[in-house]
């Protein structure tokens, strides 16, 4: 096998890339001239490298970061040992647009020691976290992410996975977001009619695919894990309590006590992001379209109102609600000097970055994911992450609530692999089945040396249960 490698100047050693002919990889450290690595790998005819990431030297911190987390995840790592005999995903051939993170890292090992192989991408042009990408392809995994894509290389490394060849043809998407979707729908039609079952687990993605559904182009069954109970009671709810403080004290060293915020949206999401700015002192106001959630709001001790009553006098910004120009720029004109706009939700749709991209408004970038936006003025607003989602583009997320989701995610694979084909009608969306959603929770209970009471045979007589579960109804509201 011919070998071309290229070092720069020791001046410009941190810009070294390797191109090793035929077929192998591409990495690249080009991170502060902003060349994106797919470009130079296309340039050097390597246009299907088997993976793409920024820089494969740095796989050995990334290794370190998946160890650490793997620690504090026990209830995918007990699956993984559990299953890993079984191999339940055998010939599964999974494709992956999530974020990509060390917690990501220990859901791709633990589906390929299951048997399956993947392919993976990124969902968020931002959440990537480079080390653990490297590490991943080091690994031999089909890696293609970088922190900081542009728009055409998202859409480049998601068709990697995507497209069809001679040695892969996926059967399963595992979506955060629906873009893998999307485009295997769009662009590799014929190939879409071979997946066997698709996993979401954001509210856009679920969003998407009922109206795939609703528009008779869904033609295959998927689940949508976002409304799992595992999903929407821990990582919704829990995750976000932590990660909403960690992301906004990283990026803007803000002091909560005595800030005034407004939460936009009170789903789980808003309604983790809440209590932790309540917790710290902080006046918090709720903005709300359904009258469920505002009276919960209210109800929880917070002031619910329109966002313009607010917007004049908050400190913070917080969007989650999965909509679109939640907050516009004519919200932003009424900002005070100072104030901070960040987003929760999945999309980058909920603050309306487009319209500060005007000629009279300067961009200055502060540190990572954090700009000020400048009015003529001199009144400026802090703006996280370009209107990204904040705690993954920002910050980290809780490995253990992690996997919770990721184990959920991995049983929703194996159900909708190895289901009989007259177990899920193929255009329909389903939730995850209510005992696996308990299965999910009981592999985490032993970390907190929690002893679950069981049933007695008179109990469960009485109640109509089976002693083992499932416990509730489906219709039950946790």
């Amino acid at each position: 096998m011919e070998t071309v490698t290229e070092v720069k100047k020791p001046k410009a050693a941190k810009k070294r890339y390797s191109i090793v002919s035929g077929s192998d990889f591409w990495s690249s450290s080009d991170e502060d001239e902003g060349v994106q690595p797919h470009e130079k790998a296309i340039a050097a005819g390597q246009p299907n490298p088997a993976y793409c990431v920024r820089n494969i030297e740095q796989h050995a911190f990334g290794r370190r970061e998946i160890e650490i987390a793997e620690q504090e995840m026990p209830g995918i790592m007990a699956l993984r040992a559990r299953a890993k005999d079984d191999k339940p995903l055998k010939d599964a051939k999974i494709v992956g647009c999530t974020h990509i993170n060390a917690q990501t890292a220990v859901l791709i090992e633990t589906l390929a020691a299951l048997g399956a192989t993947v392919r993976w991408a990124a969902c968020n042009i931002y959440s990537t976290q480079n080390e653990v990408a490297a590490a991943l392809a080091h690994a031999g995994y089909a890696i293609f992410a970088w922190r900081g894509e542009s728009e055409e290389a998202f859409w480049w490394c998601i068709d990697q996975c995507c497209t069809p060849t001679a040695t892969w043809t996926p059967n399963m998407i595992l979506d955060d977001g629906g873009d893998a979707t999307h485009l295997m729908l769009k662009k590799h039609a014929a190939a879409f009619k071979h997946i066997k079952g698709i996993v979401e687990e954001s509210v856009t993605g679920v969003h998407r695919l009922y109206q795939l559904s609703k528009a008779g182009k869904l033609c295959v069954p998927a689940m949508n894990v976002n409304d799992s109970v595992t999903k929407t009671k821990f990582d919704n709810l829990y995750s976000c309590r932590e990660s909403i403080i960690d992301a906004l004290k990283r990026s803007t060293d803000l002091m909560f006590g005595g800030k005034q915020s407004v939460v936009c949206g009170y789903g789980e999401v808003g309604k983790g992001c809440c209590q932790a700015l309540k917790a710290l002192g902080c006046v918090v106001y709720v903005t709300e379209i359904d009258p469920i959630c505002a009276l919960q709001a209210a109800m929880d001790g917070f002031r619910v109102v329109k966002l313009n009553e607010v917007i004049r006098q908050v400190d913070i910004v917080i969007t989650a609600t999965g909509n679109k120009g939640v907050v516009t720029r004519e919200h932003m004109e009424r900002m005070k000097n100072g104030c901070v706009v960040c987003n929760m939700g999945h999309s980058n749709t909920e603050v309306d970055v487009h319209a500060l991209r005007t000629p009279d408004l300067l961009w200055e970038r502060v540190r990572s994911q954090v700009d000020h936006i400048i009015w003529p003025n001199g009144k400026r607003i802090v703006l996280l992450a370009e209107g990204r989602l904040a705690n993954l583009c920002c910050s980290s997320l809780p490995s253990f609530v992690v996997s919770v989701t990721a184990a959920t995610q991995a049983l929703a694979l194996i159900e909708l692999y190895n289901a009989p084909h007259h177990r899920y009608k193929q255009a329909d969306v389903y939730l995850l089945p209510k005992k696996m959603d308990e299965y999910v929770a009981s592999l985490h209970l032993p970390t907190f040396d929690a002893h679950l009471t069981e049933l007695t045979d008179e109990q469960a007589k009485y109640l109509g249960l089976n002693k083992v579960g499932p416990f509730k109804p489906n219709y039950y509201r946790y």
